[in-house]
């Protein structure tokens, strides 16, 4: 099926809106149709081409510049190693490194996109391993956006701030809802916490932000409290505790959790709802299995679904408990346990700022749950077994508890299991 360029449509729609606002100038659908369309691309329609830029005015549009011209835009984490990279860009026609030049200028008619065919190919976070490529059609990012937009509402003057990186799919997909929905992306090159405080609390300020659950402690450590302009915060990328999301509405800050992955093209269930068109169930082992409009090209198995690797719950109604990913699962003395139910257990005591769980090889056991934890107060670790063997079952009580000042994370915000310093 063929419809109208997204950025063409848009900008005939609202020529003078803002479309891309960035600290070094607002951008509006007219000038980021002419910047994109008059842009000198390096290859052509059906070439992967390689988007090694910061985010920023340039990478949007580079972005924008490929999708119009057919191009398969392949976003590149700059602070890859230079072994990773070079790997990334080897299958690239072309590798664009800075601002795109002008060119003979704009195509004469307005271009179409064809929904069957690849827009990006994205690369997953690799937080159980190496990123994996995943293609993703213009039809994955039309419905994404369609979804997204009944499930949090697409106001006509939504401003939705991005300061996710743009080598993932939570950040790209803030720039093509934009477009598809001919609204405003206000765009930081990097998450600080200070500027996207001030950007929070300006009376003018974000209809809209995406946070992983590390950044939202930033800001509510930082003081966010009652943003005026805020509606929707949406917190995903990896699972938000309970009480970290607690502690933000009695900010007043609207925050909303959300399960996705870069195969579904960014969200399956928002709120716990799936989305609109997403269908979710759970096979007999545990895991969590999406199908839909979404799902990229060749993600899903024989019969239509999705193995998403992780492990969930729905419950009555159709709301989805997502519980840990099937990796990570602790097998000890027999038992299951997943980490990420002991973690929000030692997250809902007051001392606790993060915590993570995971297995220690054990002569009895066969794995040992341990943990290590990140501290806002005063605990010790015999109290905070106490405070477990009060909430979980015994088998799930960590053995050992270790303290420490910091959790490494992937970029999209995910626990890196298998690189901190566990005990």
């Amino acid at each position: 099926m063929l419809v109208e360029s997204w950025l063409y449509r848009a900008a005939a729609a609202r020529p003078d809106h803002p479309a891309l606002v960035t600290a070094r100038r607002t951008l509006t659908y007219r000038q980021l149709l002419d910047a994109a369309a008059g842009a000198d691309l390096p290859a052509g329609p059906g070439q992967q081409i390689g988007l090694a830029l910061p985010p920023g005015e340039a990478f949007a549009v580079a972005l924008h510049a490929c999708l119009l011209r057919g191009a398969v835009a392949v976003p590149i984490d700059l602070r890859l190693g230079e072994a990773q990279r070079a790997q990334r860009e080897e299958r690239c026609a072309a590798v664009v490194r800075e601002a795109l030049p002008a060119g003979p200028g704009r195509p004469p008619a307005a271009p179409q996109h064809d929904l069957a065919a690849l827009a990006l190919l994205v690369h997953t976070s690799g937080s159980t391993g190496a990123g994996t490529p995943v293609a993703l059609t213009y039809a994955n990012w039309l419905w994404s956006a369609l979804g997204s937009g009944v499930a949090l509402g697409h106001p006509r003057e939504e401003r939705w701030l991005c300061a996710l990186p743009l080598n993932h799919v939570g950040g790209l997909s803030i720039l093509l809802r934009a477009a598809i929905g001919a609204t405003t992306a206000i765009l930081h090159e990097r998450f600080e916490a200070q500027a996207v405080l001030e950007e929070l609390t300006r009376p003018d300020g974000p209809t809209a932000v995406s946070l992983v659950p590390t950044t939202l402690l930033r800001l509510l450590d930082a003081g966010l409290h009652r943003p005026p302009a805020l509606r929707t915060a949406l917190i995903g990328g990896a699972p938000a505790p309970p009480a970290l999301l607690d502690r933000a509405r009695d900010a007043g800050v609207p925050a909303v959790a959300t399960y996705g992955l870069t195969e579904a093209c960014s969200q399956v269930a928002t709120a716990g709802a799936p989305l609109f068109c997403t269908r979710v169930r759970i096979a007999d082992d545990g895991e969590i299995l999406v199908s839909g409009p979404t799902v990229a090209l060749g993600a899903a198995g024989p019969e239509g679904w999705l193995r998403t690797g992780d492990l969930g719950e729905l419950e009555p109604g159709g709301t989805l408990r997502v519980t840990g990913r099937a990796a990570d699962t602790i097998v000890t003395g027999g038992e299951n346990v997943a980490p990420t139910e002991v973690e929000a257990v030692l997250e809902r005591h007051p001392a606790v700022d993060q915590a993570a769980v995971h297995g220690r090889p054990d002569p009895e056991w066969g794995e040992a749950v341990v943990a290590t934890v990140v501290l806002g107060g005063e605990a010790t670790e015999k109290e905070l077994r106490a405070h477990c063997a009060g909430h979980l079952a015994p088998h799930q009580v960590p053995k050992a508890i270790a303290f420490t000042d910091a959790l490494p994370h992937t970029a999209s915000g995910k626990l890196r299991r298998g690189a901190r310093p566990l005990t």
